[in-house]
């Protein structure tokens, strides 16, 4: 979380006791097991979209493509700063936890996540809990909200809500050897929330489970390093349901805080990756990817791995952005190709000043649905948006029939799912052999398949695997399992491989009662009482929920209600569903008393 600037909380000790009260949890509470995006798992981030034009590309495009979530920017009140150009920074520094930002208000974001979950796709949100504005100016955020440094009256804190560490004349972190001055100064001015303050505690815990009664599916938390590892396990332990959560943990040098301490209680973003993948296709270097996980710091189980991200393309840490065109682009689809972590692309908009915000109208206002007047939009590039279905497919497999000639050129299949070539030399041109069951496949990098029929070209596979290619310099070939035009299954498939199934149950509960849905699949806890998929009392007395669960499947359920180690089943027999292949399914029930 580089570059984030400064800008500007009354104290309210009635409300904090009031919080505390309502929040009510012990101070060292156990964080949940962690979560995991599922088999769709693709993120895509659409840096500084609106929530509007995140709907419309859900529904328009992510969904049918497959990505499985959007990683959306901060929703919460941000300072607003006309006379700097609206930077993109300004996001970052929260005025209040109200959902009213430059990109749309709270109606709007409901809107956007109702209509990303229609189409299958989760929505993550950028969550900023670390610190609020900082000092270098006052005055009214995006929802009205006055504050300076120290005193935001939306959120009454109080100054006794902040570290102030004292060492370093502005509290600005100087020493990143040291720990202590990492998670208790101050970052460029930012004023840093002690998370350790069980009032501070429970605001961000209010705050993020607001996001979930309105189907927010998990979080990127900014600036995680910043914060210990036992703050950040309070926190979660109370968040509703089992959202998704994954870590901005930046490595660095001897003393500061590791990304590996982290990983047990959420995912973690992997910074080595951009580095190795990125300088290997930037110069060509490609055979030594085969062991790439060797090359990483975290196991691919707990890692998200990227390219580049926000800040990398802005403090010149990536080796490639969309800036680097074709050598980008061909690393974007290698990241969707390669077993490792959870893959996160980039989409970005372009830029020379590196402060610069994104592409908006004389009040800060943006639009980014047509993809054009500055917004770069590498999430639609087909060597990306094609290789999310590659990636979709292979889900699951390991790596298989590697081949190199020692340098640039590379291929390798995804078991009997996938195949993919990557040539960053000259002409390419070969016999591969393969996993891949015999039949007609669509080169997806080059070419869409509609219905049975394939836009680019189109490789035979034999019945002892192979095909034969000419790839050309800075190209590459992607073939999978559900782009087939002739041999085994002959169409991809027309629904998705995973439901999002919505349970709303109209339900009568008494204070301290929560609703659980059980049932016989694993994502539903397996009947046991002491997991299961909670549901949000947000419309009240329907409490709703979703999970993904495997399409065409029948399924069977039950609705508990549970109020500390107490638990009420429904009366009555199990109840049945079966999936189908839409790429949602919402079932409506009332409890059985």
């Amino acid at each position: 979380m580089t570059m984030k600037r400064i800008a500007p909380l009354i104290v309210s000790l009635m409300a904090a006791l009031v919080a505390v009260l309502v929040v009510g949890r012990p101070e060292h509470a156990d964080a949940k097991a962690d979560a995991n995006p599922g088999a769709k798992d693709v993120i895509v981030h659409l840096f500084e979209w609106p929530w509007a034009s995140i709907a419309s590309e859900c529904t328009n495009v992510l969904g049918p493509k497959g990505f499985g979530g959007v990683q959306v920017s901060p929703p919460q009140e941000h300072v607003v700063l006309p006379g700097a150009g609206y930077p993109w920074w300004q996001d970052y520094q929260p005025v209040s936890y109200q959902l009213q930002t430059r990109r749309g208000d709270r109606a709007a974001f409901a809107t956007m996540v109702s209509t990303c979950h229609a189409a299958g796709v989760k929505i993550y949100v950028d969550a900023v809990i670390n610190h609020m504005a900082g000092g270098a100016s006052t005055g009214a955020g995006s929802a009205g909200s006055t504050y300076n440094h120290y005193s935001y009256p939306a959120v009454p804190f109080g100054n006794d809500g902040f570290h102030h560490c004292g060492r370093n004349g502005n509290d600005d972190i100087a020493n990143w050897g040291d720990r202590w001055e990492i998670q208790n100064c101050e970052l460029v001015d930012l004023s840093d929330l002690r998370t350790e303050a069980e009032y501070v505690r429970g605001k961000l815990v209010a705050y993020l489970n607001d996001l979930i009664s309105l189907g927010v599916d998990g979080f990127r938390v900014d600036a995680a390093k910043h914060m210990p590892v036992a703050d950040l396990q309070n926190i979660y332990s109370r968040l509703n349901g089992n959202p998704y959560i994954f870590q901005e943990t930046i490595e660095g040098g001897a003393g500061e805080p590791s990304p590996s301490e982290y990983t047990g209680i959420g995912d973690v973003t992997e910074f080595r990756y951009g580095d190795v993948v990125g300088n290997a296709f930037r110069d060509g270097n490609l055979s030594g990817l085969q062991n790439l996980p060797s090359q990483m710091l975290l196991a691919s189980g707990d890692a998200v791995a990227f390219i580049d991200n926000h800040d990398t393309q802005r403090n010149g840490r990536a080796k490639l952005t969309y800036k680097d065109g074709t050598n980008y682009a061909l690393s974007e689809a290698f990241m969707l190709a390669y077993p490792y972590g959870t893959p996160a692309v980039m989409s970005s908009f372009t830029f020379s000043n590196p402060e610069a915000g994104p592409p908006a109208s004389s009040n800060g206002t943006t639009n980014a649905v047509n993809c054009s007047s500055g917004w770069a939009c590498e999430h639609r590039w087909r060597t990306t948006a094609n290789m999310v279905g590659f990636h979709n497919a292979a889900y699951g497999t390991g790596l298989s029939n590697w081949w190199s000639n020692g340098g640039n050129q590379i291929a390798f299949g995804r078991g009997a799912n996938a195949y993919a070539v990557f040539n960053r030399g000259g002409t390419l041109n070969r016999t591969f052999s393969t996993s891949l069951p015999a039949g007609t496949y669509c080169d997806v990098a080059n070419g869409d398949i509609s219905g049975n029929t394939c836009t680019g070209t189109a490789y035979t596979v034999n019945s002892s695997g192979q095909f034969t290619a000419n790839v050309p310099a800075n190209g590459m070939v992607a073939l999978h399992i559900n782009a087939r035009t002739t041999g085994g299954v002959t169409t991809p498939p027309t629904g998705c491989g995973t439901v999002a199934v919505t349970f709303a149950s109209s339900t009568t509960t008494v204070w301290g009662e929560n609703v659980f849905v059980l049932g016989n699949r694993a994502e539903l806890s397996s009947w046991n009482t002491s997991g299961g998929v909670a549901l949000s009392s947000a419309t009240y007395p329907v409490w709703r929920g979703t999970v993904d669960l495997p399409a065409n499947t029948a399924v069977e359920y039950k609705y508990v209600k549970k109020n500390g180690s107490s638990v009420t089943w429904e009366s009555g027999g199990n109840r049945t569903i079966n999936t189908g292949s839409a790429c949602t399914l919402t079932v409506n029930d009332t409890w059985r008393s």
